[in-house]
C-alpha cells in the first residue's frame, strides 16, 4: 500500500471516529435542550398558575415596581413615588406593589419617609415585598468585574422577587435590565422599564478604547495595551447581553436625550422607547426672590452634589483657583479682591469612602492656597441649602456625561446663573435656549470653567438677571405634573391590557 493510500485510509478512519462521536453529542445536546425547555415551560406554567390564583382571589390585577433601594432619598426614588401616585390616581381598580431590599423597616415607615423627603402622599396603600438578598446587587460584593457581577446578581434577586409574587405588569424603575427577561419569559408578565442611566454606554467603550484614565478606568488599565484590549472585549460582550435583556421590555422610558441615544443604540427598541423627564421638586426654589444682585459684596459659587468621584470636585477647586489668581491680578471685572469670591461645596457623604474624599479635597484646597475661600457643607438641611442657593451668583456642575442633572435644574430654579458640564443631560436637555434666550453656560475643562466664571462675573447685574429669569422659566418642563402626564401616556398601552 502506498503512502498516499495509507494517508487516505487514516483520514477515513478519523472521519468515521468523529462521526461516531458527533451523533451522541448531537443527541445529548438535543436531549439537554428539550429538558431545559420543558423545565422553563414547567416553571412558567407554575408561576402563571400562582398569578391566576392570586388574581382570582383578589379580583383585580397587580402592577409591581422593582426598586431594591426604595427607602433611599435620591432622584430615582422620587420617580418611583411620583409614578405610583400617578398610576393610583388614574387606575382605581388596580393593586400596586413594590419589591424592595430594605430591611429593618416596615412598609408604613417607607411611605412616611417618602412623605417627609419628597412631600408625596399616596392616595392608597401599597403592598411591599421585602427581598432578603439585595447584597447580590451591591457593588462592594464585586471589587472586580463589577458590572457583570451586579447584572448576574440582579437576575437572582429578580428570581427571588418573582417567586415571592407574580404580578400582571412589572416595571423596573432602577435600571436592572437583566430582570426583564426573567419576568417576561418565566413570569409571563408585561414588562416596562424606566432607565436613569445605561449600565454600559458607548461613551464607556470609547474611554477604554482611547485609553483615557477616568474614575471607572484605572490608570493601570489605561496604561496597559493588553488590559485595555481585554476590557474592551469585556465591555462589548456586556453591551451585547445588556441590549438583548433590554430589548425584552414592552415599554421603555428614559430620563434624558443622552440616555435615549444610548438606549436606542443598545436596545434597538425604537418604536417602544420614549423620553420622560424625571420630576424635579422645584416649588420651594421657585419661591426665592429673583432680583438684580448689584449690591452684592461677595459672589458665591455654589456646587450641589454627593461627594462621589464622578462629580469631579477637584475640577471645581482647580478652576476656582485660576479665577482667584486672575482676580488678584486685576484681570477679573468687579470690585474687591479674592475676598469677593467664595466657593461653597454642598453635598452628602454616603459612607466612610466619601468622607475620606472630602478630607482629600480639603487637602487639595490647602495645597492650592484657596482653603480660606472654599467652604464644605455636608449633609445640610433643606433650609440651609435653599438659603445658600438664594444667595449664590453661580451654580456649578462638573460631572462628565451626567445622565440628567437634577442639581442643575434646582440651581436654575433657585435663580443662579448655571455653569454646567458640556455633556450629557445638561448640554442636551437642560441648559438650552428658552424662547431664544440664554439659560446658562457650559464648559469642559479647567480653563473653560475659569473663563466662563469670569464672563458671568463680568456681566452687568441686568444681563445676569435676564439669564436667570430665562433659566427659571425653562425648568417648568421638569415639574411633577409634566412627568405624571408623560408617564401615564407611556404606560397606557400596558395598562390598557389590564382593563380589558
Amino acid at each position: 500500500m502506498s503512502v498516499h493510500d495509507q494517508l487516505a485510509q487514516c483520514l477515513c478512519d478519523l472521519i468515521r471516529l468523529l462521526w461516531t462521536l458527533l451523533l451522541p453529542c448531537v443527541f445529548l445536546c438535543m436531549l439537554l435542550t428539550a429538558i431545559l425547555v420543558a423545565l422553563v415551560m414547567g416553571v412558567r406554567v407554575w408561576l402563571q398558575a400562582n398569578r391566576n390564583a392570586r388574581r382570582a382571589r383578589d379580583g383585580r390585577p397587580t402592577v409591581a415596581f422593582f426598586h431594591p433601594y426604595c427607602n433611599a432619598g435620591g432622584g430615582g426614588e422620587r420617580v418611583l413615588w411620583c409614578a405610583l401616585r400617578a398610576l393610583q390616581n388614574r387606575y382605581q381598580d388596580v393593586n400596586f406593589m413594590v419589591y424592595t431590599g430594605d430591611q429593618g423597616v416596615t412598609g408604613q415607615q417607607i411611605l412616611d419617609g417618602a412623605r417627609l423627603r419628597f412631600n408625596i402622599l399616596l392616595p392608597r396603600p401599597v403592598q411591599f415585598v421585602f427581598l432578603k438578598h439585595r447584597l447580590l446587587v451591591e457593588a462592594s460584593l464585586f471589587p472586580h468585574f463589577t458590572l457583570i457581577g451586579q447584572s448576574v446578581g440582579s437576575i437572582f434577586l429578580g428570581w427571588e422577587a418573582l417567586t415571592e409574587f407574580v404580578p400582571d405588569v412589572y416595571i423596573d424603575s432602577m435600571g436592572y435590565a437583566f430582570t426583564l427577561p426573567v419576568f417576561k419569559y418565566l413570569g409571563g408578565c408585561q414588562v416596562a422599564s424606566y432607565v436613569h442611566y445605561p449600565t454600559i454606554s458607548t461613551d464607556m467603550l470609547s474611554v477604554v478604547r482611547e485609553r483615557n484614565p477616568r474614575f471607572n478606568n484605572a490608570d493601570y488599565i489605561s496604561n496597559n495595551l493588553f488590559l485595555s484590549a481585554v476590557k474592551v472585549v469585556y465591555y462589548c460582550l456586556l453591551a451585547l447581553l445588556y441590549g438583548l435583556a433590554g430589548s425584552c421590555s414592552d415599554v421603555v422610558m428614559v430620563n434624558s436625550s443622552w440616555t435615549l441615544n444610548h438606549i436606542l443604540t443598545l436596545w434597538r427598541a425604537t418604536n417602544r422607547t420614549c423620553l420622560v423627564f424625571p420630576p424635579c421638586d422645584t416649588h420651594a426654589f421657585l419661591q426665592l426672590p429673583l432680583e438684580e444682585d448689584s449690591d452684592r459684596k461677595c459672589h458665591s459659587i455654589v456646587s450641589i452634589g454627593q461627594f462621589r468621584p464622578e462629580k469631579d470636585h477637584r475640577l471645581q477647586i482647580r478652576a476656582f483657583r485660576k479665577v482667584l489668581q486672575r482676580k488678584e491680578a486685576g484681570l477679573v471685572a468687579g470690585p474687591g479682591g479674592r475676598e469677593s469670591l467664595r466657593l461653597v461645596l454642598i453635598g452628602g457623604c454616603r459612607n466612610q469612602e466619601d468622607e475620606d474624599r472630602v478630607l482629600m479635597l480639603r487637602g487639595l484646597c490647602q495645597e492650592l492656597g484657596v482653603a480660606d475661600r472654599v467652604e464644605f457643607k455636608l449633609n445640610v438641611p433643606f433650609e440651609e441649602l435653599k438659603r445658600e442657593l438664594g444667595e449664590a451668583t453661580v451654580g456649578l456642575h462638573t460631572m462628565w456625561n451626567e445622565h440628567f442633572g437634577i442639581g442643575v435644574v434646582e440651581c436654575m430654579a433657585a435663580g443662579t446663573v448655571i455653569l454646567a458640564h458640556k455633556s450629557g443631560g445638561p448640554r442636551l436637555d437642560i441648559v438650552v435656549p428658552y424662547e431664544g434666550g440664554q439659560t446658562g453656560f457650559l464648559a469642559e475643562d479647567e480653563d473653560g470653567y475659569a473663563d466662563a466664571m469670569e464672563r458671568i462675573l463680568a456681566l452687568s447685574p441686568s444681563a445676569r438677571l435676564e439669564i436667570r429669569r430665562n433659566a427659571r422659566l425653562s425648568v417648568t418642563r421638569f415639574s411633577d405634573q409634566e412627568f405624571e402626564a408623560c408617564f401615564l401616556a407611556a404606560m397606557e398601552p400596558l395598562m390598557g391590557t389590564l382593563e380589558r
